[in-house]
């Protein structure tokens, strides 16, 4: 079980409750996922992300919260920026919030920032773009200290043909067969603005941004690619695949660990509060 910081830890004695107007602070968290059941809370297990920030704003502010995450990762899968946002009354400045937290949040999740927004800020009603990237290590024995940050392949890859395959992916689509068949999804219809192959060493890089993504949606893209790279199939079958509307038609659904969400970005920019 992983477990927050307490004051005999860290030293740092939470702020008296005070009858302060409500606040939205929002919150950039980066975490290595490898320990959690991913980010969204569960009635099974204490153990995902959101848990832990909203026993950690308890711990700083005494204030019971939850917090509105922008984009639910699943279970291994890390972050350099996810986004989340929470009503307080608590006196501590919008900006400190990040430095109050990390006192007591396990080493695994750090909030990079935080600021004061306005009320109304809802981080998944907002036009967003979104980048992640799939790292595969493709050499002939696994490394282990890559092992929880990458997906280990041996067979060789030729990342060119990955690539071609990844420009039918651009544009916008119905990516029913990129996606869980268990997603509750009401449009499969997403946009995806670039996909990305690159070689760097040992590792292939697979960065697909778009508009928003499907449940297990750029793990299927990941799987479907490397398929393509081995040999099995053709670049041009990714138009096939999404004609099909069809899950049965796309690769494998890669494993979470090389999958990293690494660029969450507002269009129409983030409404601060007024109070700033």
């Amino acid at each position: 079980m992983i477990r927050l910081k307490t004051d005999a830890d860290c030293g740092i004695i939470c702020l008296d409750k005070r009858n302060n107007a409500m606040r939205r602070v929002m919150l950039v968290v980066s975490y290595d996922g490898t320990g959690y059941s991913g980010w969204a809370l569960q009635k099974s297990t204490p153990n995902t992300i959101e848990e832990m920030l909203n026993r950690a704003i308890k711990a700083v502010t005494g204030q019971d919260v939850q917090v509105i995450g922008a984009s639910r990762t699943d279970a291994g899968v890390h972050a350099y920026g996810n986004v989340a946002v929470f009503d307080t009354g608590s006196p501590i400045p919008g900006d400190r919030f990040s430095y109050a937290l990390n006192h007591v949040l396990p080493d695994d999740i750090r909030v990079v920032e935080s600021m004061e927004v306005s009320g109304d800020f809802h981080p998944r009603h907002c036009e967003t773009e979104k980048t992640y990237e799939y790292r595969v290590l493709n050499t002939r024995v696994p490394i282990p200290t890559q092992r929880l940050y990458s997906y280990h392949f041996s067979m060789p890859l030729d990342e060119s043909r990955m690539q071609q395959a990844a420009e039918y992916l651009v544009g916008e689509h119905d990516f029913t067969s990129f996606c869980n068949v268990e997603s509750q999804a009401l449009s499969h219809i997403r946009t995806i603005k670039a996909v990305t192959v690159k070689r760097e060493g040992d590792l292939v890089k697979i960065s697909v941004t778009g508009n928003g993504f499907l449940y297990n949606m750029v793990r299927i893209i990941a799987g479907t690619l490397i398929m393509i790279g081995r040999g099995k199939g053709e670049p041009s079958d990714i138009q096939r695949m999404l004609e099909a509307k069809d899950r049965s038609t796309a690769g494998p659904t890669a494993p979470p660990e090389g999958l990293f969400l690494v660029k969450y970005r507002f269009l129409d920019g983030i409404p601060q509060s007024d109070s700033q």
